[in-house]
């Protein structure tokens, strides 16, 4: 499942691909965007914020300007949510054998093709209106403006919320992901289950949370122990019934909310 790191490297992808670069073409598969031709716009920038992707463009000027007056800027945007990902391509190079029918934007220009899989929430919309998609979120982690101290804020306001639920809600920061949630409770030896007020170094968790995801961009092998071998990348994440790296319970599944969860009875121990 993409999360914050995956995001972050999709937008990087993106921005050697496509910025300063001139459409040529554009081919949109959702029924919202399928009249909407972006030839001869231009790719100023591709950014992330938490898990959203903003494919930030420039109409022409003979391009019909914006309803409320806000310019030429526009922000192509898309959420990858489970399973959306965006690709790029030389021209003429072939595209990752994916079923036709999950292609949702296609983006040409003479030095790359940037092709859009699943993707989620996609809209148009003026660069001066992205807060209204992306304004709820709560700090970034990988973001310039990160805030540590807003992010413990945010998840202190909702006490009796379990400290599971609380890192996965977008609002209080964003970029944590069922992955980094359950790795990040078992370095710090709490339960998922912990109430938001009673766990003992809600800083420490959150700057642990932050260290990982940084430590992960760059690269789409997602490591929290160090080794990127298959199978030894994480603690307990993916690890059911598999005994635990530290102490050798067996790492339990449980849902918790309406994601599961994998820890370790004895290491995060009694809800």
């Amino acid at each position: 499942m993409p999360e914050g790191d995956t995001v972050w490297n999709t937008a990087r992808v993106l921005q050697r691909a496509l910025a300063g670069a001139r459409l040529t073409g554009s081919d949109f598969r959702v029924p919202q965007l399928a009249a909407t031709d972006l030839t001869g716009w231009t790719v100023r920038e591709s950014a992330s914020r938490g898990k959203h992707l903003l494919l930030r463009l420039t109409a022409p000027p003979d391009a019909p300007a914006s309803a409320d007056g806000s310019g030429r800027d526009w922000t192509l945007h898309s959420h990858l949510r489970m399973d959306g990902a965006w690709r790029a391509y030389a021209p003429g190079e072939r595209w990752a054998a994916r079923p036709a029918h999950l292609i949702r934007v296609v983006l040409r220009s003479r030095g790359a093709v940037a092709v859009g899989y699943h993707l989620h929430e996609l809209a148009l919309i003026p660069t001066a209106e992205e807060e209204s998609l992306v304004g709820h979120l709560g700090p970034d982690l990988l973001g310039p403006d990160w805030d540590a101290d807003e992010a413990v804020r945010r998840l202190a306001a909702h006490p009796d919320e379990t400290i599971g639920e609380a890192l996965l809600d977008q609002r209080n920061l964003a970029g944590v992901g069922n992955l980094y949630k359950c790795e990040v409770l078992f370095l710090r030896g709490v339960s998922p289950w912990t109430p938001v007020r009673a766990v003992p170094d809600l800083a420490g968790t959150v700057g642990l949370a932050q260290r990982l995801l940084a430590a992960n961009r760059g690269r789409w092998t997602q490591s929290t122990t160090g080794s990127l071998h298959r199978g030894q990348t994480s603690y307990v994440y993916g690890r059911r019934a598999q005994p635990c790296r530290r102490c050798g319970t067996a790492i339990r599944k449980e849902e918790l909310g309406e994601r599961v969860t994998y820890w370790c009875p004895a290491c995060q121990p009694d809800r």
